[in-house]
């Protein structure tokens, strides 16, 4: 696999199945499993997410060898009320930064996320925001990405 034959853009909606390939791909990159339940549901609904939200307040960047997507960083862009860290009130929140095995190591994820955050800055986001893995941390630290250090306690109510 060579990289020039890859074709760096962003996905439309003419792209939402192999959107939702590679979300429960990486789901399962993630969580070590996904329940055929989930799967199913997952299936259902994000097509329709897709749909309703692309290239208007979630953007895919993606690496494509042939038709297919073989990698992806997505950009879920969030206004807020303005605050002295975000005075515009935009701000972006990176998810599925993904790559199928075999394309890894080979420079995609670095590139994808090099294209994401020239198109936050174009658009005047104040920042983005990440949670790393481990295998991706290195990317994101060579593109500027910085530790957090909060005095705030992170905390989720599940419903």
């Amino acid at each position: 696999m060579n990289n020039a034959n890859l074709i760096f853009t962003r996905a439309g909606l003419n792209d939402i199945a192999e959107l939702v390939r590679m979300r429960i791909y990486y789901i399962v990159q993630d969580y070590g499993h996904l329940a055929e339940t989930d799967r199913a549901k997952m299936e259902k609904s994000l097509p329709e997410y897709f749909a309703r939200n692309l290239e208007k307040n979630i953007f895919a960047f993606v690496a494509k060898d042939g038709g297919k997507i073989v990698a992806t960083a997505f950009l879920l862009v969030v206004e807020k009320p303005a605050s002295p860290a975000f005075i515009n009130g935009k701000t972006g929140i990176v998810l599925n930064v993904c790559t199928m095995e075999e394309y890894r190591a080979k420079g995609i994820a670095t590139r994808l996320m090099q294209m994401l955050v020239d198109f936050a800055r174009q658009n005047e986001l104040n920042r983005i925001d990440l949670s790393a893995t481990k295998m991706g941390y290195s990317v994101y630290k060579k593109l500027g990405f910085e530790d957090l250090q909060s005095e705030y306690q992170e905390m989720r109510l599940k419903l």
